[in-house]
């Protein structure tokens, strides 16, 4: 579920009209609309139950379903698997909080809220900035309910540099991948296609990927597609930082992926935005 705004919810924004926007000015314009978002969750928590029940059910799921099975393959059962697989799902979170930028984004538009916000003499970057950073916050509660859980069902927190090192570059990852749904929101003609088309990038992400069991199992090719899989680089490096292990292939595979999205995909976004009718 994601974030969306209603313009009489909440108090409207009120800027200076300069038609040059410098670095300040862009500044304090994504504050309040931070600001303005903030507003809205506060007065619509069930917009929150994704981030709070989304974490709880797949510890659950993946735990107490594929634990005892894959964790045998670890050598160690069921616990062995959740030092594995919490790791994972931290970066499984960036990519699923992630699609709800882009399905709000494109309600926000049918609802009128972008056309009011275009009329208005603010930086068109901030509006976009404003979102990724307010689904920056909901990654954070639910990788916060992630941990909770997860250390009842047994995931020993030993190094928690680690952790907070993990949860950083996930969310560094989030904010680079949330511009693919950014430009998906701003294209896609509703809500349900964004959804959908959000499935078909993330579920073979997702899967063929390390987050939930080993490579070394799956087909040559498939291997080498998870070798480079973002989603497998940002496993491996939350799992070396926070259960220990390699962490070098994983960090630079993570920082490439998220350094090329962002370049790539914020202008497209920015400008999708600014010219869409």
């Amino acid at each position: 579920m994601s974030t969306t705004l209603s313009p009489a919810a909440v108090p409207t924004i009120t800027v200076d009209a300069d038609p040059r926007i410098g670095l300040r000015g862009h500044v304090r314009h994504t504050g309040a609309l931070v600001r303005r978002n903030l507003l809205w969750i506060k007065q619509d928590p069930e917009s929150m139950f994704d981030a709070v029940l989304m974490p709880v059910v797949f510890t659950l799921l993946f735990v107490y379903v594929f634990g005892g099975s894959i964790g045998q393959s670890l050598g160690g059962g069921q616990d062995a698997y959740v030092q594995y697989v919490i790791p994972g799902m931290v970066a499984m979170m960036s990519m699923n909080i992630a699609q709800g930028v882009g399905t709000g984004f494109n309600e926000d538009f049918h609802k009128g809220i972008m056309d009011r916000f275009r009329s208005l003499p603010i930086g068109r970057a901030s509006v976009l900035i404003a979102k990724i950073s307010v689904e920056l916050l909901r990654l954070l509660t639910a990788t916060t309910v992630l941990m909770i859980v997860a250390v009842l069902v047994g995931f020993d927190i030993d190094n928690w540099a680690g952790l907070f090192g993990a949860v950083g570059l996930a969310a560094l990852f989030g904010s680079g991948i949330m511009w693919i749904f950014l430009v998906l929101g701003v294209t896609m003609k509703n809500a349900q296609s964004v959804q959908a088309m959000g499935f078909l990038v993330m579920m073979p992400l997702q899967f063929g990927s390390s987050i939930f069991a080993p490579t070394q199992s799956m087909p040559g090719w498939l291997q080498n597609f998870t070798e480079y899989n973002p989603m497998s680089g940002l496993a491996d490096a939350a799992r070396g930082l926070m259960v220990g292990g390699p962490v070098a292939h994983g960090l630079w595979v993570t920082l490439a992926w998220t350094a090329g999205l962002t370049v790539v995909m914020a202008p497209i976004a920015i400008r999708k935005f600014t010219k869409k009718s």
